[in-house]
């Protein structure tokens, strides 16, 4: 295992993305003293506005990687969806690139990360794999889920079916590429596990921490989740599995569904800091995105005490409709935090912030949750009128 360790102060750090995950990560570098650089598709990027430098370019640019990766001593990635061949391409030019490939090719392709999961005996909603052929039957219950094998997050790339003409029909639409078949099941809820594992292999976990999605896109997130001992075991060990089984260095997130009988079945797996550990920003002693940080540059964990139960809202684009939100409102509430990302113009499903609500109870919580959600949304309404 390599454990190049890069100490505060001495390095800089590059970040593959610039989106709200890598502007979270970068703010936490920079107080550890890392200079950061990002590379982005865009310029003026969320996490370029908070680095040292952004270099904007194709992330298929050969050259410009290597100029990118020549500047930092070490790399990492702040979504998935990064092409595979250039993260296998940094690494066999000599790049520390934290988490490996392996990590990202398991991640951004429901084929490999079903197999994954398949080989490490860890449940899933029952599944078939669509490659090349439409099947003439197919042995599985309907209603049923077809996903694309890659580019799908926040429900994009996916569709319900209820019959094989359903499925042919889905299929064509998404113009025949790979996919999964899900069975559509029935869980009680859905929560997730963030596991930081260091170079040496040391785990620490946040969670579970339970999700509330509206549109297919996360709305809220609350820590404590009131998940039965046993299952939040098995998905915390299931966590663990995946990490160890991939030389896993970073954050990794991993997605549950909770079933009436206490099984918990992988949803799916993300490679980096995740929306649902937002709340850990005020939640916990050390962040998900500081544990991220201190993982890749090979610093020992940080504790993952918390500190005060949490309520995380998502701040979609849609809120800005009539203007910009009544944050002044918000802000009067004790123990309520505003984050926004640096993203210049709202559009409806757009992640524009989170806003999280940090008490002594979680009941406290939710009562000044709703009261925010409800100024939210009342003035939404009011202003359509």
């Amino acid at each position: 295992m390599n454990n190049h360790t890069i100490l505060p102060g001495t390095g800089t750090i590059g970040i593959l993305g610039g989106g709200q995950l890598g502007r979270m990560s970068a703010m936490v570098a920079k107080r550890l003293g890392y200079k950061v650089v990002i590379f982005s598709d865009v310029a003026n990027s969320p996490a370029g506005q908070v680095s040292d430098r952004e270099i904007v370019g194709d992330y298929t640019d050969e050259h410009l990687l290597q100029q990118f990766s020549s500047e930092v001593d070490v790399v990492t990635y702040e979504f998935e969806n990064i092409p595979l061949q250039a993260i296998q391409n940094l690494e066999a030019n000599g790049a520390t690139v934290r988490p490996n490939s392996n990590s990202i090719a398991a991640s951004q392709n429901r084929i490999a990360e079903r197999r994954l999961l398949s080989n490490l005996q860890i449940p899933t909603a029952p599944f078939a794999i669509l490659q090349k052929e439409m099947p003439q039957t197919l042995d599985m219950k309907m209603p049923a889920i077809i996903k694309t094998a890659e580019s799908g997050y926040d429900g994009k790339g996916q569709r319900s079916i209820n019959s094989l003409q359903e499925l042919h029909e889905a299929w064509h639409e998404f113009g025949g590429v790979d996919c999964i078949i899900e069975e559509r099941i029935s869980f009680v809820k859905e929560f997730s596990i963030i596991l930081a594992r260091s170079c040496t292999g040391e785990t620490r976990h946040y969670g579970p921490i339970e999700n509330i999605h509206k549109n297919h896109i996360l709305n809220r997130s609350m820590y404590p989740a009131e998940i039965p001992k046993k299952s939040a075991e098995d998905a915390i060990s299931a966590a663990q599995t995946v990490a160890h089984s991939l030389n896993f260095i970073g954050v990794l997130a991993v997605e549950f569904f909770l079933q009436t009988d206490g099984t918990v079945l992988v949803n799916e797996l993300a490679p980096r800091p995740h929306n649902s550990g937002h709340l850990t920003i005020e939640g916990f002693v050390t962040s998900q995105f500081e544990q991220h940080i201190r993982s890749v540059c090979g610093l020992p964990l940080g504790s993952v005490e918390c500190t005060a139960p949490s309520i995380m809202i998502n701040l979609l684009g849609d809120l800005w409709k009539n203007g910009t939100p009544p944050f002044e409102r918000i802000l009067n509430h004790p123990n309520t935090n505003l984050h926004l990302y640096g993203k210049p113009t709202p559009r409806p499903g757009r992640k524009m912030g989170h806003i999280t609500i940090s008490l002594p109870s979680l009941n406290e919580a939710r009562t000044t949750a709703k009261t925010i959600e409800g100024i939210l949304l009342c003035e939404r309404a009011c202003e359509d009128v």
